[in-house]
């Protein structure tokens, strides 16, 4: 074998010896193996560790599925036995409300108002006309492109637990209500503060809350007949502790 057949039997550059490349003669070098790339690349014991990372992600994402759905779910055996531990996970960030799906949505539109017996500065006392709170939260969203959540939801959300926490007679039911009678008393003192309604040296002795409801006007296209009158329900006059009329006051 000359020294140019000795040279063509092996490859270039990496002096491995094969046969000489004829043309139809199949290439059988093998070919370079591909870089690992993603959770492949790293090793084997930070792999555990993102395994480790999906699992606890998936059971999280897997308990909240099944508490939304226990939550949205009707009543039954389970959702009554761990009732608390569902609301517990789910109020108040995660609360679902259906009611734009809903066949008959609200056509109402619900103001809850307020007044106060004031014990004025020089003993006297005094009644305060009605305050529209829900007016005064629409004044503020009206126009605000980022609107508080307060703004927004505080008023009607606690409007709303105390009407599934009383009967028609406005009697509480349970512990709930009660909660519910001290949260209300708790923001129209201070709103009733902001507006400075017991005026100077004065201080709220008793409040009284009453919800005005009125229908929304049908579509003019629509033969809907409703009726367009206020219907108010009146709370009792509820008696002001002193640490929540010091409560209002900050």
């Amino acid at each position: 074998m000359d020294a140019q057949g000795a040279k063509d039997t092996y490859d270039r550059g990496a002096g491995v010896p094969h046969a000489r490349d004829e043309p139809g003669t199949p290439d059988v070098r093998a070919p370079l193996a591909e870089p690992r790339t993603g959770v492949a690349a790293l090793s084997p014991r930070y792999q555990v560790g993102v395994a480790l990372a999906l699992a606890v992600v998936a059971i999280a994402v897997c308990v909240h599925i099944g508490m939304v759905f226990l939550h949205v779910a009707p009543s039954n055996t389970v959702t009554k036995q761990h009732s608390a531990t569902i609301e517990d996970w789910i109020y108040p960030e995660f609360e679902q409300n259906w009611k734009l799906f809903a066949p008959n949505p609200l056509q109402q539109n619900i103001a809850v108002q307020v007044r106060a017996q004031i014990r004025t500065g020089d003993g006297g006392s005094r009644v305060t006309g009605w305050y529209d709170l829900s007016a005064q939260d629409g004044q503020a969203i009206d126009g605000n492109l980022l609107p508080s959540h307060t703004q927004q939801n505080e008023l009607r959300r606690a409007w709303d637990f105390f009407t599934a926490t009383h009967d028609g007679g406005n009697r509480p039911s349970g512990l709930r209500g009660a909660l519910s009678e001290t949260y209300m008393r708790r923001i129209v003192l201070m709103r009733l503060d902001r507006v400075d309604a017991a005026g100077p040296g004065g201080a709220v002795e008793r409040v009284q809350i009453r919800s005005r409801t009125t229908s929304v006007r049908p579509p003019h296209w629509s033969e809907e007949r409703i009726s367009l009158k206020p219907v108010y329900r009146e709370l009792p006059w509820w008696s002001v502790s002193r640490d929540e009329a010091r409560g209002g006051d900050r």
